[in-house]
């Protein structure tokens, strides 16, 4: 039986993006660029002490004082281990990647919700998302982005994007029927009914989304250090390749307390008391 080329046809598929598009991939490169440097930059305009304190602050409001405890002592450790730099890199290039995937996603899913025919066209294309080894998404992301935090970036939206979908879409149809059917029985335009009834009322599966979104996106970080992307990545990754089990496992742990951080606040926002939390509770009790 003769070989299919499939390889070959998604090389050739590659090479006519190439060479057809890539002003919109140099484009797509520059703003990612720009954003991970300017959020970099934010980051970094403080000592550690002053963000570590900030981030406390922001933990203590939408969580409570345990995790803002832990933030004072968790970035207080990633200081001393002379770690704080790539810290805030991979931190931005994280933030960068979940902002994107969410501002993809949310309205993917929401389409879903809303349309059977969308959801049977994008529940394949999430299962391959999903399933498909991580590694392979940084080959055309290194062709069509060279080197650095832009492939990283656009690998690591690709990979976390389908628990974003899937949660949004789910949040959504588990909203009560009958939720929906008052509203449109008082003259609730469709528009309002999802941003009023449908949204508030799906925001915690949404928020459990937008978590494992974030979560899949630190799995990436040691992953996007081995296309130059840098950060905590690249410690790890240095490493590995040096044999060190002490700078691979301070980068490690340096990783683990930025996982934990964002898992809790991201949890919060879903399921705590949090400011946020009442802004969507009086949007449910005004629903029209």
């Amino acid at each position: 039986m003769p070989r299919t080329p499939v390889g070959e046809w998604f090389d050739t598929l590659v090479n006519w993006c190439t060479d057809h598009l890539s002003w919109l991939f140099d484009g797509i490169g520059t703003a990612i660029e720009s954003s991970v440097d300017a959020l970099t930059d934010v980051l970094t305009v403080l000592p550690p002490l002053g963000l570590t304190l900030v981030l406390a602050v922001i933990a203590l409001v939408i969580s409570g004082w345990r995790l803002a405890l832990f933030t004072i002592l968790g970035f207080a450790l990633v200081d001393s281990m002379e770690l704080w730099e790539a810290s805030m890199d991979s931190l931005a290039l994280v933030l960068v990647s979940a902002v994107v995937a969410t501002a993809l996603s949310i309205p993917i899913g929401i389409a879903a919700a809303r349309s059977d025919v969308v959801s049977r066209i994008v529940r394949p294309v999430l299962d391959f998302m999903q399933t498909m080894p991580a590694f392979v998404y940084l080959i055309p992301a290194i062709f069509f982005f060279s080197i650095g935090s832009v492939p990283g970036v656009v690998a690591t939206v690709i990979f976390a994007m389908p628990p974003g979908v899937r949660l949004t879409e789910l949040g959504i149809r588990g909203v009560d029927p009958e939720m929906v059917e008052a509203g449109e029985a008082f003259g609730t335009p469709p528009n309002r009914i999802l941003t009023r009834i449908q949204i508030p009322l799906a925001m915690p599966s949404i928020m459990a989304g937008v978590n494992q979104l974030i979560m899949l996106s630190l799995s990436m970080v040691v992953i996007a250090g081995m296309v130059g992307a840098g950060g905590l990545g690249g410690e790890v990754l240095e490493g590995i390749n040096r044999v060190d089990v002490a700078k691979g496992f301070e980068g490690g742990i340096a990783v683990v307390i930025l996982a934990i951080y964002l898992d809790r606040l991201t949890g919060a926002l879903g399921e705590g008391p949090s400011l946020m939390r009442g802004l969507w509770r009086r949007g449910m009790a005004n629903p029209v």
